[in-house]
């Protein structure tokens, strides 16, 4: 789109005319499209501005036709018949080019000659003279152009500046000679620089870390060494003006946006844990006197108990509260990529990895705590790569030779029993010792004397929002079954058990004892008395793996062999699909 016109650049235009009007000695005209006198000389030079509609047929018609036009007769010829001034013209004769781009006509120049004189020198060098006009007609139609062009191209920065200016990352762009011409003002508040940085020389070394919102780099502007995570896009047409976009971001803000992507919520304090019962008392005191320790945790628990509830409380309630809380499951992750999770590698560390390499778990948490779940799933070759880790507060990256300083808080948790573990062969003792440096154990839900009517109604309240439901009534019975219930599966199993019941429950919104699963409703404190009893005079006990295989077969029984059964039977028994591979294999 042209959007400049021969008022517009009106100082040139006069300028050339005066340079015509100089050499040739004629009288320059030069008129825009709207026939309005832009620049003149001679007898004309005191009408600028003058629109000439009226008289300008000549002009007219050079608009209309594209074409030149040479009127030797002014006044006699045909296109000044309508003219008022036909009778009384002063013109002698009078040529005119348009001047025009392609199929855009933005007015008109002429030469006009006043004087019989000037009329003989322009028939005599006619040719030369028409040649020469034409050429100032193209040198004008260009000079359009060109201040189209900068017009367009300073729209264009504006528009590219408010666009980078909105966006959250910062934005540096750079020419061929990396001299700094564009930068946002997210740019400049995450490098806490100023605007006059621009014209200045950026230095943009890449490294080996990656992380999940793009590679890192470090930045050198003034001799001042900065580090970023983003990216950096090259510009293949035009290299002069934009060579490279730099798009990045602070690489704290980064791990922290991973963190909470990757793992929800953090913020979890003592308050947010349902409970009143002594013990649960006793163990929300026992998070805060530990919260601001630096020591190793070792979390132990049946499974369900909530084991990563308390860990993210000893985090919110604690002086890293601010800092990265990064969760693994070690029994959820197969053995082969465990340890490229734990540690991360380099690009290129081996075949089939990420091109770019990774950050692993351990970095991502460095300042803050990681939580090592299912720590006794751990196979033994990571567990002295991970001991090298605690001793020395270092790790080095897969295919790396660089040390990466650690200041890590590391808890760890597990549903096993490690001291057996360790008699096993199965768990190193040194490991075990430099974990269990604070023991804390979680109580079952059955020792939580009063507890479930309170995580009932809560986890009620959460499962009515999901399901949109109204369940506002439990009636004595059903709860006097939940209380003797021994509940193996702790409150996992509890909640599993409010899903279902508030996603099967009536519009009166009332829970009754006929909508409990059998293995509730039907089930008989007494009677499991019974069953102890008799197993203790008779003497016979099954060894707690062959139970384990038993229930696991039950559970495959119900959800299906295939590998989606597999997963949600993992899922029932509250362990990962690596560790339920790993218990069908041991059978």
């Amino acid at each position: 789109m042209i959007r400049i016109t021969l008022k517009d650049i009106s100082e040139v235009v006069n300028k050339y005319s005066d340079l015509l009007s100089n050499i040739l000695n004629l009288d320059v005209e030069v008129v825009d499209n709207n026939l309005e006198r832009i620049a003149g000389s001679g007898i004309y030079k005191s009408g600028i501005g003058k629109n000439i509609e009226a008289q300008g047929y000549v002009y007219k018609a050079a608009l209309l036709s594209g074409k030149a036009q040479v009127i030797e007769n002014p006044g006699k010829d045909i296109l000044c018949k309508d003219c008022k001034d036909k009778d009384n013209c002063k013109e002698e004769m009078e040529i005119c080019v348009p001047i025009k781009y392609g199929d855009m006509t933005f007015g008109v120049i002429g030469f006009v000659c006043s004087t019989k004189e000037q009329k003989e020198y322009l028939i005599n060098n006619f040719r030369t003279i028409m040649s020469f006009l034409e050429q100032i007609s193209d040198f004008i139609s260009i000079k359009i152009i060109e201040q189209n062009e900068v017009l367009n191209n300073k729209d264009d920065l504006e528009f590219l500046n408010q666009i980078v200016n909105s966006v959250e990352d910062g934005i540096i762009t750079t020419d061929s000679s990396n001299k700094i011409n564009l930068i946002n003002n997210k740019g400049i508040k995450i490098l806490k620089l100023k605007p006059s940085i621009i014209g200045e020389i950026i230095r943009i070394e890449e490294t080996e870390d990656y992380l999940p919102s793009g590679r890192t780099y470090k930045l050198y502007i003034n001799n001042i060494e900065y580090r970023i995570v983003g990216k950096v896009i090259h510009n293949y047409i035009n290299q002069e003006i934009c060579s490279k976009i730099l798009v990045f971001n602070e690489i704290k803000q980064l791990n922290e946006d991973a963190v909470n992507l990757t793992h929800g919520n953090n913020k979890i304090t003592c308050d947010a844990i349902v409970g009143e019962s002594l013990v649960m008392k006793q163990m929300k005191e026992k998070i805060k006197r530990i919260a601001y320790s630096k020591s190793t945790v070792l979390i132990t628990g049946e499974s369900g108990t909530g084991k990563e509830l308390v860990a993210r409380a000893i985090h919110a309630e604690g002086n890293l509260k601010n800092k990265p809380f990064i969760a693994i499951n070690c029994g959820a992750i197969p053995e082969s990529l465990l340890e490229s999770e734990l540690f991360g590698y380099v690009k290129g560390a081996f075949s089939g990895a990420n091109i770019s390499g990774r950050v692993g778990k351990f970095e991502l948490a460095n300042k803050g705590i990681i939580f090592l779940d299912e720590i006794g799933d751990m196979p033994i070759y990571l567990q002295v790569k991970l001991l090298r880790v605690l001793q020395e507060r270092t790790l080095v990256k897969i295919g790396s030779n660089q040390l990466i300083n650690l200041d890590i808080r590391v808890i760890a948790a597990t549903n096993k029993d490690l001291k057996k573990l360790v008699e096993e062969g199965k768990f190193r003792e040194d490991l075990y010792y430099r974990l269990n440096v604070i023991p804390f154990e979680v109580p079952p839900l059955r020792d939580r004397e009063g507890d479930i009517e309170l995580i009932m109604y809560e986890l009620i309240n959460k499962y009515n929002k999901i399901f949109n439901k109204y369940v506002h009534t439990v009636n004595g019975d059903v709860i006097k079954k939940l209380k003797e219930y021994p509940w193996k599966g702790n409150v996992r199993e509890l909640e599993n058990l409010v899903e279902f019941i508030v996603s099967i429950s009536h519009e009166d919104g009332i829970i009754s004892l006929d909508m409990l699963p059998k293995t509730i409703s039907n089930y008989n404190k007494d009677e499991d008395v019974r069953i102890d009893n008799k197993i203790d005079s008779n003497k016979q006990i099954k060894k707690l793996k062959d139970i384990e295989i038993e229930y696991i077969e039950k559970v495959l029984d119900l959800c299906g062999r295939d590998t989606l059964g597999k997963k949600e039977a993992a899922k029932k028994l509250g362990i990962g699909i690596a560790t339920l591979y790993r218990k069908i294999d041991e059978k």
